[in-house]
């Protein structure tokens, strides 16, 4: 089969960055009349995530080690649904890997599967709490405030939603995954995050925006009475911020690689056009025929959530599917659909070509094709000769390499990315 050839371009991003990290956020919770939201001797529960957040090993430290200096006892538990296999040991796991440990933090990392219920919203849906996050005095919420993965709303991925998913652990992420069915994603974070807010356990949160080069380019201390209103005005500049793919209608996506420290779905849905979602439409745009995902991350261990986005794989990425993790994690979610196995060979080459077979009457030599090495780094990328005409009149795109055809191996795979 004659493939199309590949050329590299750059795309250009806003570039908004916080260079020193530390200093944003203690200059941030400075302003938040702290005297009056934890005092001295108050036991604190930091809670972080399990996505691949730039610097949050940086942003938790920061915030830990403010707590400190004004006499509280701060320490660090794992805001996570069933991820790390729903186990403590598996989620302590996860934030040693992100440089979240007791020896880095200087503070106790308490990880338990075990909640409290707090009370009941108005559709009369149980609210849960981390059980050392009810214990303590305090809990504060730290993520990453972006687009969600399964819906759009006035608030999607940050704040509220690591109060319903991450502080109720698994049950509470099952019981909300459920209730999403009947009354929508952003009624129910809501509604959850609320009931929290106002039993009094909620004390601030620190939010981050990330710049389409997974840089932190802002962090936003927030009282919890104002957690609603900000992180909608947050949300509007990290999209804003956000990377995208150079073209909205393709027929074939290249993904070097997908996993969970990439997206909840293993690849960000927005960027590639696809929820698979059970009551939520797909959005027109981007519009792509076809997505092959050539390997799982390391950092995934195992966990292949997401992978039936794709519609075509490899072999060695089945090889290292985990049915354990990757099931726990579809059926928590209640998007099993989403983790369907995907056509897969045994070379690069062999599913380049059946995709490619798969596209209707263009022929592949003139294909519009995107390689990337997955939805988090999209500043290069690999663009078919095709699309070249277009990038050309584009002030966002930079054509960086001359045309090359694709890099086989001897084996008939791709060189790395």
């Amino acid at each position: 089969m004659l493939l199309p050839k590949m050329i590299r371009v750059k795309q250009k991003f806003p570039t908004d960055v916080v260079e020193d990290i530390r200093s944003a956020i203690f200059t941030e919770l400075d302003q938040l009349n702290m005297d009056s939201i934890v005092k001295s001797g108050d036991t604190v529960a930091v809670g972080a995530g399990s996505r691949g957040i730039t610097n949050i090993d940086v942003a938790i430290k920061s915030v830990v080690d403010y707590l400190k200096e004004i006499g509280s006892k701060p320490f660090v538990f794992p805001a996570m649904g069933s991820h790390g296999g729903a186990t403590p040991a598996g989620q302590k796991d996860i934030l040693a890997h992100y440089g979240i440990t007791e020896e880095t933090m200087g503070v106790p990392v308490r990880a338990t599967m075990e909640v409290v219920e707090v009370g009941r919203t108005t559709d009369d849906l149980p609210v849960f709490l981390d059980r050392y996050a009810y214990e303590a005095d305090v809990a504060v919420p730290v993520n990453r405030v972006k687009s969600h993965t399964d819906f759009h709303g006035s608030i999607e991925s940050g704040l509220m939603k690591m109060l319903a998913i991450g502080f109720g652990k698994q049950k509470g992420a099952s019981m909300y995954h459920r209730a999403f069915f009947r009354y929508g994603f952003e009624h129910v974070i809501l509604a959850s995050g609320s009931l929290l807010i106002e039993s009094g356990k909620i004390g601030f949160g620190v939010a981050l925006v990330e710049n389409a080069y997974q840089e932190t380019a802002k962090v936003s201390a927030i009282q919890s009475k104002d957690f609603v209103r900000r992180e909608r005005e947050l949300l509007v500049e990290a999209k804003a911020l956000s990377g995208k793919l150079p073209f909205d209608e393709l027929d074939l996506l290249i993904l070097d690689e997908v996993g969970k420290n990439i997206s909840g779905t293993g690849m960000d849905t927005n960027i590639i056009g696809r929820y698979m979602q059970n009551f939520e439409s797909d959005p027109e745009k981007p519009s792509i025929t076809r997505i092959f995902a050539r390997d799982l991350t390391e950092d995934s261990s195992g966990n292949a959530t997401g992978i039936g986005l794709a519609d075509f794989t490899t072999t060695r990425l089945v090889e290292k599917f985990d049915k354990k993790a990757t099931y726990m994690n579809g059926l928590t979610g209640l998007g099993p659909q989403k983790s369907r196995i995907p056509f897969h060979y045994d070379t690069d080459l062999e599913v380049i070509e059946a995709a490619l077979n798969t596209i209707g009457l263009t022929p592949p030599e003139e294909a519009r094709v995107v390689r990337i090495q997955n939805t988090l780094k999209l500043d290069e990328v690999d663009i078919s000769e095709i699309l070249v005409e277009d990038a050309e009149l584009r002030s966002d795109l930079e054509i960086i390499s001359e045309a090359k055809v694709f890099p086989f191996d001897s084996s008939g795979n791709l060189d790395s990315f």
